[in-house]
């Protein structure tokens, strides 16, 4: 009877301690005081109620544990985010929520990937922190003056490294070039000129870009029906570099642009419209107004070539790489009021 009571008892503690909501923040905590706080121009970072923010298959990342760490990373700097409005400061918890969902799923990934740093490498890491401040006792102090924790800092710089070694991987291994792409890519032209039109995505939830291309699409069909794509761009784009000379980027080469844009400005056909192209900007349409063929021979540029693909792929390919896990993940943003 008495091993069946401790058994009991053991069974109830353990359930106990998985079950608490590890992301909760603690009443008289800074932290907790922080939110509650923000909680009052948005009240759903209520911290007694811990909203979600962003679900997973494999976690649900809440409001606590982003508050949390906005405020490990922001010390003393926290006093800024009270003189925010409700609108910008739901923008700012929900772009840190992404990001910090996003480094968990990639840490997971590199973890199951094998990816660590060892103790040397830390410490040569660190090294290279302290030598920018002066030494380690100046570091630890500027830290200690901002109101930032030394270890913090260390568990950031340690989860950055590991998340940067499995992404260089996985771009080397899928970023591979052969001449024969290499010739094709030569062929396609130096430099191009093109006009585009922009409507930004960034800090749009999904609903939001759902109508954003419904309206792209639309200034689509007037472009390809043959209303003036100069004017559609001053009228229209949210790109603040092009918008006023009409969406104009002239004679610019490969790696300048991200992929997407790059690989429509390359290989549609001069004087036509692209579709919709979608980058990390939001979505594009490209007029392509001229493009120029490179005069030196393909053996005296192959290799450089290839050095600006690799360089474009990679960044491509990671971005790739981050979109295929939170797919598989189920990665959802959670919309709230």
């Amino acid at each position: 009877m008495r091993r069946f009571f401790l058994l009991f008892l053991v069974m109830a503690v353990f359930y106990v301690t998985c079950s608490k909501d590890q992301s909760k923040l603690e009443k008289g905590t800074p932290a907790y005081d922080f939110a509650v706080k923000l909680s009052e121009k948005l009240s759903y970072l209520n911290p007694d109620k811990n909203n979600p923010l962003v679900k997973t298959n494999e976690f649900v990342l809440k409001t606590g544990e982003v508050i949390k760490t906005i405020f490990d990373n922001m010390g003393k700097g926290i006093e800024q985010f009270f003189s925010l409005d409700s609108v910008t400061l739901k923008n700012i918890i929900m772009n840190n929520a992404k990001q910090l969902a996003e480094k968990k799923v990639l840490l997971q990934a590199a973890r199951e990937k094998g990816k660590q740093i060892s103790p040397a490498e830390m410490d040569s890491l660190m090294n290279q922190q302290y030598n920018r401040y002066g030494g380690k006792d100046r570091f630890v102090q500027m830290l200690n003056q901002r109101g930032i924790d030394f270890s913090f800092v260390q568990e950031q710089i340690q989860e950055s490294i590991i998340i940067q070694k499995y992404m260089d991987q996985e771009a080397e291994e899928q970023g591979k070039i052969s001449d024969e792409d290499l010739m094709k890519v030569y062929e396609q032209g130096k430099t191009v000129t093109v006009r585009h039109i922009l409507l930004s995505t960034q800090g749009k939830s999904d609903s939001e870009k759902v109508e954003v291309k419904k309206k792209m699409e639309e200034i689509l069909v007037r472009a390809r029906a043959g209303e003036d794509f100069a004017t559609l761009a001053k009228t229209y784009s949210e790109d603040p570099g092009s918008k006023e000379n009409g969406g104009l980027y002239e004679n610019f080469g490969r790696g300048q642009m991200v992929k997407p844009f790059e690989d429509a400005a390359f290989s549609v056909p001069v004087g036509e419209i692209s579709d919709i192209v979608e980058t990390t900007y939001g979505y594009h349409i490209v007029k392509v107004i001229d493009r120029k063929k490179e005069t030196l021979p393909f053996v005296e540029v192959k290799e450089q070539l290839r050095l600006q693909l690799q360089n474009r792929n990679s960044n491509q390919v990671k971005q790739d790489l981050v979109n295929e896990l939170k797919k598989e993940a189920n990665f959802t943003v959670v919309e709230f009021n």
